[in-house]
């Protein structure tokens, strides 16, 4: 059978360093073990009922049979909009302000693929979401990390930033409520961030999937909340956290005009836009009640209650977490993130996500996600109090 070569883009795309885990978790599993999965991010609960009734209706429309507008219906972009005045006070035009995409982490991928020439430099988290280290990647473009530490609330510290990476930066990648550290982020950082963009011509791109998570009363702010930060930037919104909808594949860009342009330029090339009934049923999602985003984090909060109270009473030194469906938590002083994990896979049959895969920031702390029911998250809690490893 005849191997063809790949094209160097693909040579030089990250490790995908969580396909190990999966395999290592699936083989305990395989071998009968009850493993607790917290090493993923992909949400437990179902659809709205409502929302799955829109699509069923919409999927009988011919009208939907058909390829969709190249860019999305206009139905779903003035939803969006009226979506973000309602939520945010962002006034958008539905029109230059908006673009859909199939899914948050392509928009990710894409935005690279506009505004990044080779070795042009963009600004990453570390920790962060892997997937903006692959987009520049495929742009040939370089990375340049900013370290997100607890004893800054895990937020970058653009003053350690060297003036000349500053000047050359091109795009700027934020995540709040953050993926993995769970942090969350103030007015006067986006207000500091907007600054820095104006004073260096950095374009920020602002991942929100997380943006209806908030807890303790508190809700996530939007980056596009700022004064000035239409005029510097985007942010990247998705359906898959927000309404359990994960599988649907639908995000939206929003903000600066010239951006969404060039994202609908280079999808024009890639796509026809999403399915009519899927856009349907985003708008129904977006448009009618809230009551299910309400019920789904007070399930969340209830869930990290359970779990961090469960874990400070063992004696494991954590912090809860403010916004999305995360836990942040710090591994004991004689292990790395790696071996931490492999210990706990192998001792006590819980699975999560090494810190280390996130980036080098990472390596003193294990990501849990809170998609399981609080039965078995206490469990894991039992689990953990039987190795016997925190003082």
């Amino acid at each position: 059978m005849q191997r063809f070569h790949h094209a160097n883009r693909l040579h030089a795309l990250p490790e995908q360093f969580f396909a190990k885990l999966v395999k290592d978790v699936n083989h305990y599993i395989q071998a009968g073990k009850d493993v607790i999965n917290l090493g993923q991010g992909n949400p437990d609960q179902p659809t709205p009922d409502h929302i799955i009734a829109s699509l069923q209706t919409a999927a009988t429309n011919p009208g939907f049979h058909k390829y969709s507008p190249f860019r999305g219906y206009s139905f779903l972009k003035e939803a969006i909009a009226t979506f973000y005045k309602r939520e945010y006070n962002v006034t958008l035009d539905p029109e230059t302000e908006v673009a859909v995409l199939f899914g948050g982490k392509v928009g990710l991928v894409e935005i690279a693929q506009c505004f990044l020439n080779q070795g042009d430099i963009a600004l990453v988290p570390d920790p962060g979401y892997p997937d903006y280290w692959s987009g520049i990647a495929i742009s040939g473009a370089r990375m340049e990390m900013m370290p997100l530490l607890a004893e800054n609330k895990f937020l970058p510290d653009y003053e350690q930033i060297p003036a000349n990476i500053r000047k050359q930066a091109k795009l700027m990648f934020l995540n709040y409520p953050n993926n993995p550290t769970a942090g969350v982020a103030t007015a006067p950082f986006f207000a500091d961030t907007v600054k820095l963009a104006q004073e260096n011509e950095i374009c920020v791109v602002h991942d929100f999937a997380y943006g209806a998570i908030g807890f303790d009363g508190q809700k996530p702010i939007s980056f596009l909340q700022t004064p000035g930060a239409k005029e510097t930037g985007i942010e990247i919104y998705t359906m898959s956290k927000t309404y359990n909808m994960a599988g649907w594949r639908v995000g939206f860009a929003l903000g600066n005009p010239s951006v969404i342009e060039a994202i609908e330029l280079l999808q024009d090339h890639f796509y026809v836009s999403l399915f009519g009934a899927i856009q349907q049923a985003a708008a129904t999602a977006l448009l009618e009640s809230q009551e299910c985003v309400h019920q789904l984090v007070k399930t969340y909060e209830q869930r990290r209650n359970t779990f961090i109270t469960g874990l400070q009473k063992i004696g494991w030194d954590v912090q809860a977490p403010k916004g999305s469906f995360f836990c942040w938590l710090p591994v004991p002083n004689r292990y790395t993130s790696t071996s931490f994990a492999s210990e706990l896979l192998d001792r006590a049959h819980i699975a999560v996500a090494p810190g280390i895969g996130f980036g080098k920031a990472g390596d003193n702390y294990v990501r849990v996600g809170l998609l399981t029911d609080e039965a078995r998250l206490q469990e894991a809690v039992n689990r953990l109090n039987q190795l016997d490893l925190f003082d």
